[in-house]
């Protein structure tokens, strides 16, 4: 009998190492960075932030849709019924 494939195991998501702190990305004290540099430095940064990001399967995108529609249903049916009782009170009351 052939054995069952396995789930795909999933891979660690945690961030590899802690960001650097602003002290160890600076000049020395009391020099300040040109325009330039301080663009650089801050490009540089941005791509060593995006290269921790981790990005969301398939499936859990899926499931984070089915999520967000579910509850926006809901809070439409909600809001839609307290408009339809309002609306038929205020009809009775001024109609």
């Amino acid at each position: 009998m052939p054995d069952k494939p396995s789930a795909p195991v999933r891979r660690d998501r945690t961030k590899s190492a802690p960001t650097p702190s602003r002290e160890k990305s600076t000049h020395e004290e009391g020099e300040k960075r040109g325009l330039f540099s301080r663009i650089r430095l801050f490009i540089s940064q941005v791509i060593a932030e995006m290269k921790k990001v981790t990005y969301p399967t398939r499936n859990e995108t899926w499931t984070y849709f089915v999520v967000v529609i579910v509850f926006v249903t809901a809070v439409m049916a909600y809001t839609g019924l307290l408009d339809l009782i309002f609306g038929k009170l205020n009809a009775l009351i001024f109609g």
